[in-house]
């Protein structure tokens, strides 16, 4: 299809009105989006926008829970990927999903098989082919090397060529896809989005890589909080109007008193050049040093795969190949295992609550007592008496709404079980309490109270240290705040220097490719 300039501003997908509900989440208000034909058209937005749930639901992936999608002027709807892809829609998805037991040529051609006659498939064609498209991308792969043997960045490509085999491709969707590539496979995969869209296909691109959208867009759509906000020509703006359209201006937090005397107060914990390396060469966590006062909340901000919770990951003992110093009340700590160091006073409140903070099998009370029942031993039995009266307590100290602690878990509303097991983390009387995204999945109301009894335990004395994908949560609760990107440390900021611009812009410093 050549590229005329009637093609200038035609619309090849428009979605009109989508929202999407999931139980006690609107991850999607009302959104409206068009795709331009042969054109890059980028999604972006903070983490939690509704940019990849957008894109599930235009690749069938996801139903909407209403509004329409139009494909010129018909009204289209898919029931799953295979009907959006019968209408030449493709997506590149920020989480590999290919097949590490298959070679490389069958997972290439994964529900999209060549046959000879009606039963025999055409391997010599997928062989051909595959490696056409390989050399295309500059990456000659052998069609049957096994995609397990492969490293990150190269299963990457060949997650890219799955969809670039596609036949009568109108729309590819690219989630992230420069993610784990090196600079120069990111100049590589540009070259193809460019040869793309001169063939009049639309590419919907997200990134987080600010200086990428620059160089590769041609048309900007900003989503906050599941909501549109504005749409323009990537040549009209510039990298601040970028960040000022995604952070808003809106509070709705209360900013917390800063309470901490810095020059007295005693350091509790100490990290010193925390290293994790990466599988395959490279660093999940690069050198990161930082401290933490008696007392104090201190925020780790950054962006999906920054290496936040490797550092917590770290700390609970559950990647012994880390290098670095972990050093509590002035103590270096050998670690080794997370009983270990739930002994030592280190308790976290992990981002999974449902995988990895709750027993569902157990009631309410037995989930709150389960990391401090040695506290209860008297042997060779368990003082219930003494175990009944902390879990009382502790329900009462952070406001746990139950009638009966006898309860199944999962009786309780999500932010409710959140609190049970931050109540589980504050029963082993920890010196260092870390806690992973504390308010994801709960409603404005639960979060609200997450970060008074934060605030609470705070004031006690209790040293915090927060991860927070939300910048606004973040900003309220933090006294200081650490900042990284690609694994390193690239800010520090205390008190007034807090700004959501600033966190913005420490976040996505060192996003070159890698």
């Amino acid at each position: 299809m050549s590229t005329s300039e009637k093609m200038e501003d035609a619309v090849c997908l428009r979605a009109e009105g989508i929202s999407k509900i999931y139980p006690g989440t609107v991850a999607l208000d009302n959104v409206s989006f068009e795709v331009k034909t042969g054109k890059v058209n980028v999604l972006i937005g903070e983490n939690g926008a509704g940019k990849s749930t957008l894109m599930k639901i235009i690749a069938g992936i996801e139903q909407p829970s209403s509004g329409k999608l139009f494909m010129g002027d018909s009204e289209v709807s898919f029931r799953d990927t295979t009907e959006a892809r019968g209408n030449g829609i493709g997506i590149i998805h920020q989480e590999l999903s290919l097949f590490p037991n298959l070679n490389v040529y069958q997972n290439i051609f994964m529900a999209r098989e060549k046959t000879k006659g009606h039963l025999k498939l055409d391997n010599k064609q997928h062989v051909e082919l595959t490696q056409r498209i390989l050399e295309k991308l500059e990456h000659p792969i052998s069609p049957d090397t096994l995609v397990g043997d492969l490293r990150v960045g190269q299963q990457q490509i060949i997650e890219i060529a799955r969809n670039l085999v596609q036949e009568d491709l109108k729309i590819l969707i690219m989630d992230e896809p420069t993610s784990s590539l090196s600079a120069q496979e990111v100049d590589v995969l540009f070259k193809i989005m460019r040869e793309l869209t001169a063939e009049g296909i639309s590419i919907v691109y997200i990134s987080h890589r600010l200086e990428e959208i620059m160089r590769i867009g041609d048309h900007v759509t900003i989503l906050r909080d599941g909501k549109y906000v504005v749409d323009e020509e990537v040549s009209e703006i510039s990298v601040p109007w970028i960040v000022q359209n995604m952070v808003g201006t809106e509070k709705t937090y209360k900013k917390r008193e800063r309470t901490v005397d810095w020059q007295n107060a005693e350091t509790v914990l100490e990290v010193k050049d925390l290293t994790l390396p990466k599988s395959g060469g490279g660093f999940l966590l690069d050198h990161v040093s930082f401290h933490v006062k008696k007392g104090e909340i201190l925020g780790i901000y950054g962006l999906l795969g920054a290496g936040r919770t490797e550092i917590f990951e770290c700390i609970m003992g559950l990647h012994p190949e880390h290098e670095g110093e972990v050093v509590l009340e002035g103590k270096p700590v050998k670690v080794k295992s997370i009983s270990e160091q739930i002994d030592r006073g280190f308790a976290l409140v992990p981002e999974d609550r449902q995988r990895e903070g709750l027993v569902q099998t157990l009631d309410i009370g037995k989930n709150i007592s389960l990391s401090s029942l040695k506290n209860y031993v008297k042997r060779p039995f368990v003082d219930k008496k003494k175990e009944n009266n902390c879990i009382d307590e502790e329900i009462k100290d952070i406001h746990i709404k139950v009638s009966n602690k006898k309860l199944p878990i999962l009786s309780l509303s999500g932010g409710n079980q959140q609190k049970v097991v931050i109540g589980k983390g504050i029963l082993t009387e920890p010196k260092i309490l870390l806690m992973d995204e504390p308010s994801r999945g709960i409603d404005i109301g639960a979060k609200t109270e997450v970060f008074d009894i934060i605030n609470q335990y705070g004031q006690r004395g209790l040293s915090i240290v927060v991860i927070s994908s939300e910048l606004k949560e973040i900003i309220a609760i933090a006294d200081r705040i650490m900042v990284l990107s690609n694994g390193k440390k690239t800010c520090e900021l205390i008190g007034d220097e807090i700004k959501e611009d600033s966190l913005v812009l420490a976040s996505y410093q060192g996003h070159h490719g890698h």
